[in-house]
């Protein structure tokens, strides 16, 4: 008898049994999971007793163990095992990372990465891993639950309204994080709208902060920052190739375009695999960027690599996704790293890479994109992304004359600085229109450079990109039609190509939205402040600022963020969201669909102007 023959016979036996052992550990595999996760957030989150504790950790080594015992059964079961292993190979690993550290608890009391990390500086390895072996069994849990749902289907949902839920779904769990004792160095948590503003700046990439990060929080509540930036980071194209995948749940034919909007592609088929090259793409740019960082810091800046490594990261990550929150009192104009030239220039890197959108990216960077350059030398880079390229550059470059030209005067923020100084503090807060990252006081700039920088955060980063404003695109079209209209051009062109009717409207439909979403918040800001106007060293223009800031989701301030009321703060989490979903967004999500669009009413005609 062969092994074939054997097998065979074995599959024949387990065949009848299999659903049922399957069906029984899915079921069980709800009430791990949310009891493992449970625990988690009681353990992290809450000062507790010795006993208690124990309890808690001998739970989630449980929850882990049964997580093992359920892959090898789905293994066992399988017609096909090492077919099953190379579908799996990511959770056949992290499986084998669970047994290596179990076995090593056991005999040693010690887990294994913490004993090959903790010569090096690199403390609580451990409570990463556990954190992130349970975070991808939540999400495992949650796509099996939504998979198995009978009453999804019958709902249609709009791809506007799952983008617009999933971030406030984000935003409401991580305010709820926030909450936690364990969270903030005091041990008292925050007050629900303190957190609910804090995680709505933190998951919105916009960095308005109304407490200093770096001392109000503790390292549980700086992991917690971390995980908001990096996912509300995960741009619109990420969030768009999920909705197409989630197409199961009832996407129409009318409801293609708003997707095609998020991929900028013209069939959302080809966005499947765009979420996980979306993942892999950013993370190895935050990694790259924190490795830099890692050897650029100066001097003994930190107590240890551990340390040293998570603030790396954390700039990384919060830089690249444009978000502005680092965790030094001052910003980047701290005096520890106030003068630090070369992480001033690999923050600015990361920050415009991130503003540049994932569409350029790949464009510019992809191996097939390259290859194709290379192979036929007249292909050039298309057309979203030159204008994402040339526009990017160019803001940069008048911001940072700009600057330069305006804040080297006596008292200006450049004053006494040499032309090192000089140079990358201009590029620096030029190209970080979008992020909010400051190594300089925002609000010792004068009104010249402020209203400028007014401008520059209303127009913001490129489309697909985690930053914010009306998006270089939306301008690139704008002044093209502003031009050919001014040459008599019948149809107006950019990079030699005809910016067709559609995008133009769109663009001024973008235009408006936001003129308006300013005009009516800075409006509100004038009701809800009156001590910041009556203030001898403030005044409208603060107000302003702090409102482009939170629609453009930037996060620049000139000081006043933790001047402001709860009604002036709610003012401002309104702008971030819908700044960030971005407001063609949410107009499509509430608005109605016409029964009909083949029609026309006969034209008018009126002077202009």
């Amino acid at each position: 008898m062969t092994l074939n023959d054997i097998r065979e016979r074995v599959n024949v036996f387990l065949h009848p049994r299999r659903d049922g052992v399957l069906r029984v550990f899915r079921t069980l595999n709800v009430f791990v999971t949310l009891l493992a996760f449970s625990s988690l957030l009681a353990y992290y989150g809450y000062p507790l007793q010795s006993s208690i504790a124990k309890t808690l950790i001998a739970v989630i080594k449980a929850g882990f163990g049964f997580y093992i015992l359920h892959f090898m059964v789905r293994w066992f079961f399988d017609f096909h095992p090492v077919r099953f292993l190379k579908r799996h190979a990511f959770e056949a690993a992290m499986m084998a990372t669970l047994i290596l550290e179990g076995l090593s608890d056991l005999l040693t009391g010690q887990v294994f990465l913490g004993r090959a990390l903790s010569p090096l500086g690199i403390e609580s390895v451990e409570d990463w891993t556990v954190w992130f072996v349970q975070a991808y069994f939540l999400v495992v849990l949650i796509i099996e639950i939504s998979d198995k749902a009978r009453t999804l289907p019958r709902f249609r949902f709009h791809p506007a309204t799952l983008f617009i839920f999933s971030f406030l779904f984000l935003i409401l769990s991580g305010t709820g994080l926030l909450m936690l004792p364990e969270m903030t160095a005091d041990g008292l948590g925050m007050s629900f709208f303190d957190a609910l503003f804090t995680s709505t700046s933190a998951t919105c990439v916009t960095g308005l902060m109304i407490e200093d990060a770096e001392t109000f929080f503790s390292h549980k509540g700086h992991v917690v920052l971390m995980v908001l930036i990096k996912l509300g980071g995960l741009n619109i194209i990420a969030f768009g190739s999920l909705i197409a995948v989630l197409a199961r749940f009832g996407v129409g034919v009318r409801q293609h375009e708003v997707i095609e909007d998020f991929v900028n592609r013209g069939s959302i088929l080809g966005s499947r695999g765009m979420l996980g090259r979306v993942i892999l793409w950013s993370i190895a740019i935050e990694v790259v960027g924190a490795l830099m960082l890692f050897i650029f810091w100066p001097g003994q800046l930190f107590d240890g690599a551990g340390d040293r490594l998570f603030n790396s990261f954390f700039l990384s990550i919060s830089a690249f996704n444009n978000a502005g929150i680092s965790l030094f009192s001052g910003g980047l104009a701290d005096a520890r790293v106030g003068s630090a030239w070369l992480v001033h220039w690999t923050v600015t890197l990361l920050v415009f890479v991130g503003a540049l959108g994932m569409v350029a990216v790949f464009d510019l960077f992809g191996r097939d994109s390259l290859r194709e350059r290379m192979s036929k030398p007249w292909k050039q880079i298309g057309f979203a992304t030159k204008i994402a390229l040339y526009y990017s550059i160019a803001l940069v470059g008048f911001g940072a004359i700009s600057y330069l030209l305006l804040e080297s005067g006596p008292g200006g923020t450049l004053d006494g600085m040499g032309w090192t100084g000089r140079i990358t503090t201009a590029v620096f807060q030029s190209a970080t229109r979008t992020s909010g990252f400051n190594t300089v006081d925002i609000g010792a700039i004068g009104t010249p450079m402020l209203f400028l920088l007014i401008i520059l955060m209303f127009i913001g980063s490129s489309s697909s990109s985690t930053g914010g404003g009306i998006k270089t695109s939306t301008f690139a079209v704008i002044l093209s039609d502003v031009v050919g209209t001014i040459r008599g051009r019948q149809h107006p062109q950019l990079f030699r190509r005809t910016v067709s009717i559609t995008m133009r409207s769109r663009a001024w439909g973008v235009l408006m939205f936001f003129i308006v979403g300013n005009v009516i918040g800075t409006f509100a800001l004038t009701l809800t402040e009156p001590h910041i106007l009556a203030a001898s060293d403030r005044g409208f223009i603060q107000l302003l600022f702090e409102q482009v800031s939170a629609l453009g989701t930037v996060g620049l301030s000139t000081g006043i963020t933790s001047d402001i009321s709860d009604w002036g703060r709610g003012i401002l989490i309104a702008s971030m969201v819908v700044g960030r979903v971005g407001t063609l967004t949410v107009a499509f999500a509430f608005s109605r669909a016409a029964v009909s669009r083949n029609y026309k009413y006969p034209e008018g005609h009126t002077m202009i102007g």
